[in-house]
């Protein structure tokens, strides 16, 4: 049997450090947002916008990817850096024009991948979550993570259409996931050590989980979520590995933990 820690602790990290910062900021997000939020037909569109991009991406020059992708990510940068430093857009502008530049020269080299992929990977991660966490009620994440996980399982395991834009999007080295070796290491036949992937995305729908678990039912039950969302993560993981499977549903894999806990509190209450 093989089995790894890495991931599910990167997991468990990156949400974790989501949920804490959103606690310290949510307030002065909320101003930047003026109150606004995500409404049912909103969430709906996303979800089947989501699944349109993922589909068609594969027919994507992948030049047009790369800059749609630095664009979107400079941008999100840039907002983050202007409401941090007190609307100062010559500061704000330092982040964006030092990831592009860092990507453009140093991303087909060893310092790249894994360090600084990951970095920023890790970065993206959580400044999705803060991002878009602060959109959601209760009611539209539960409709959001349900329809999401279904579109997932659909484009995984029935159509393929998310393995093959990942494979797509894979050789750009844009920081669209983040790959940590596996531990304890497991090498192939080759001699090849073994990285486990997890997209963005992924991080992101834990990460909106844990803060709405947080919202709704406090602090405590919202940290129980994470870590099960975790375990959950570790467990098929393991069978992954266990038997070589090529590719399940990451939400799927999360909202295992969590669903029990969700019903079982709904219950109580």
């Amino acid at each position: 049997m093989y089995f790894d820690v890495a991931m599910p602790i990167t997991l468990s990290a990156v949400t974790f450090v989501s949920l804490f910062l959103n606690e310290k900021i949510e307030t002065r997000l909320k101003s930047v947002f003026e109150g606004r939020e995500l409404t049912l037909r909103d969430t709906i569109m996303l979800v089947i916008t989501m699944g349109f991009v993922i589909s068609l991406i594969v027919f994507i020059p992948q030049f047009a990817i790369m800059i749609v992708f630095l664009f979107s990510y400079s941008m999100l940068l840039f907002m983050f850096g202007y409401v941090f430093s007190n609307e100062r857009w010559y500061v704000a502008i330092l982040p964006p024009i030092v990831f592009v530049i860092l990507y453009l020269f140093y991303s087909g080299t060893s310092i790249w991948f894994p360090y600084l992929l990951n970095l920023y990977g890790i970065i993206f991660a959580i400044l999705i979550t803060l991002y878009l966490g602060n959109l959601f009620r209760w009611k539209t994440t539960m409709i959001f993570v349900g329809l999401l996980t279904v579109m997932d399982v659909i484009l995984v395991l029935f159509t393929g259409t998310m393995v093959s834009a990942a494979r797509h999007v894979s050789g750009l080295k844009l920081p669209v996931l983040i790959s940590v070796p596996t531990v304890p290491s497991i090498v192939t036949e080759l001699g090849q050590h073994i990285y486990m992937s997890l997209g963005l995305g992924d991080f992101f729908f834990a990460g909106l989980i844990g803060i709405q678990s947080f919202k709704r039912y406090g602090k405590r039950f919202a940290i129980i979520s994470l870590l099960a969302m975790s375990f959950s993560f570790f467990i098929f993981e393991t069978i992954l590995l266990t038997y070589n499977l090529m590719a399940f549903p990451g939400t799927l894999m999360i909202i295992c933990g969590w669903l029990p806990l969700a019903i079982f509190k709904k219950w109580k209450h």
